[in-house]
């Protein structure tokens, strides 16, 4: 039974010739025929229906009986009114079709061509980039979100320290100068909902339509569909086993977005000679470097490479991290560094766009780090993540061989495969999602010129039964599909 809610689009009209209890009938009876009040709902009692309509009961009343007698209520009594389950006879009255398209903006129509790819509940073999949500530490998690629900008062519930939580800056600053390398300061830290935000607001404010922005080929497609959302023209900057062929752009370039730690999709890192390179000619250019750093965590031979904000005495290098591929993508967190004198502005544009966090997670969030429950959880996956990999690694040989070479690399928690032959890699996708594996076609991380096809898989969020399993179904589609 679906409790019973305050039914206020009942509007009672004095001045029509209509009885009360018709209009009150009329209108209970619209609700339900389409469907806004489901089977099983439980309406107002007459006492509170009379109260709130502002009529005698006995009007309600006669409105309630004769929707029962059509079958429409169930009337017992000491028990609210339910709603019947009625078969789906009427068909609602829709407005004339009207081309979406039509009455987009410019920008609008932009970001609803962009490409995307998101997961299905269920389907955790293979999608990319998720981690085990399996091994997160929930109890210690909602514990401290409980603890600072209970405990915070004005502090956590308003809007407030729109640039992030004090407490949250201070743990990430000591996190990135202790792990990636880098010296900042929580005055450097800016809070955001994920790094998807992140790209969006930094392409509204460092982004003018016109400007040329030089996106790695393949590229990361969030970044690419928030730069050409703001008008941006983009620019291939090659990404091979070779590393970023650094040739310039024949207009040189308002911003630069790299992920040199572990290229998306490729998995390959950024040379030291290259990155000192990138940063010399971002300098020479005036240009603006975006850093993300969206799985550096997750290297599997050797230690983390240092960030390229921790190697540039530049300020030209706005660095992205996210808790996503840490912790898990629906908490919604991610940061930005940037210089000192930049982080006033962008704390305006915040409250312009509102794209800032709630504070109660961050608050949570900040706990989480600071006593040594993050540090062990990231632990604890990188030795699990080591073994799934492997083991994903030989299964994919054994299952996907005759159609696919994968590539291993050492960084990050999805790998790609690329076909032998040039196979619709979208249409594969799409018949693996039908058999439950959800995996991402690796052309839609391309904008210019030759596209590689193939597919980008994760490993993390599978265990070996679960990695088994989906690797025969996917063998089964490109069997299918493939021939």
């Amino acid at each position: 039974m679906t409790t019973a809610f305050p039914i206020d689009g009942i509007v009672i009209d004095r001045s029509i010739a209509s009885n009360l209890h018709r209009q009150i009938y009329s209108q209970l009876r619209g609700l339900i025929e389409r469907r806004v009040l489901p089977s099983g709902t439980a309406l107002p009692s007459t006492r509170l229906l009379t109260k709130d309509l502002g009529v005698g009961r006995n009007t309600v009343i006669a409105a309630y009986e004769q929707l029962a007698l059509e079958g429409y209520l169930l009337m017992r009594r000491g028990s609210p009114p339910l709603v019947m389950d009625l078969p789906s006879t009427v068909t609602a009255t829709k407005e004339p079709h009207t081309e979406i398209g039509s009455t987009l903006s410019a920008r609008g129509k932009i970001m609803l061509a962009q490409p995307h790819h998101h997961g299905s509940p269920g389907l955790l073999a293979f999608h990319p980039g998720l981690p085990d949500s399996d091994n997160f530490p929930f109890t210690t998690w909602s514990k401290l979100l409980g603890k600072r629900a209970k405990l915070a008062r004005h502090d956590l519930f308003g809007t407030y320290h729109i640039g992030g939580y004090p407490p949250l800056c201070e743990a990430i600053a000591r996190y990135l100068t202790a792990s990636r390398g880098m010296t900042c300061t929580p005055e450097q830290i800016v809070i955001t909902n994920g790094a998807q935000s992140a790209f969006d607001l930094l392409a509204r404010i460092l982004i003018d339509p016109g400007d040329t922005v030089w996106l790695e080929e393949p590229g990361y497609y969030g970044a690419g569909s928030a730069f050409l959302s703001a008008g941006a023209n983009l620019a291939p900057l090659h990404v091979s086993d070779h590393g970023w062929d650094l040739v310039p752009p024949p207009v040189p370039p308002r911003l630069i977005f790299v992920t040199p730690s572990c290229h998306q999709p490729l998995g390959v890192t950024m040379p030291m000679e290259q990155r000192l390179n990138l940063i010399h000619m971002a300098e020479r250019w005036n240009s603006w470097i975006i850093e993300d750093d969206y799985d550096s965590e997750y290297r599997f031979q050797g230690q983390p490479i240092p960030a390229l904000h921790g190697i540039s005495a530049s300020n030209r290098v706005v660095y992205v991290g996210t808790f996503a591929k840490i912790l898990f993508p629906a908490m919604r967190l991610g940061f930005l560094v940037v210089p000192e004198a930049f982080r006033e502005g962008l704390i305006s544009a915040l409250s312009v766009t509102g794209q800032f966090p709630p504070l109660l997670t961050q608050a949570a969030l900040a706990d989480f780090i600071n006593e040594g429950h993050f540090a062990r959880h990231l632990r604890r996956m990188r030795r699990l993540y080591a073994i799934r990999r492997q083991y994903f690694m030989e299964t994919c040989e054994e299952y996907l061989s005759p159609w696919l070479r994968l590539r291993r690399t050492e960084s990050g928690i999805q790998l790609v495969g690329l076909f032998h032959e040039n196979h619709d890699d979208k249409a594969v996708a799409a018949a693996a999602r039908d058999y439950g594996v959800n995996v991402s076609p690796l052309s839609i991380q391309y904008r210019h010129g030759e596209v590689q096809r193939g597919l980008l898989m994760g490993f993390a969020a599978a265990d070996e039964k679960t990695t088994k399993k989906a690797m025969g179904k996917l063998r089964d589609v490109l069997q299918a599909t493939m021939g």
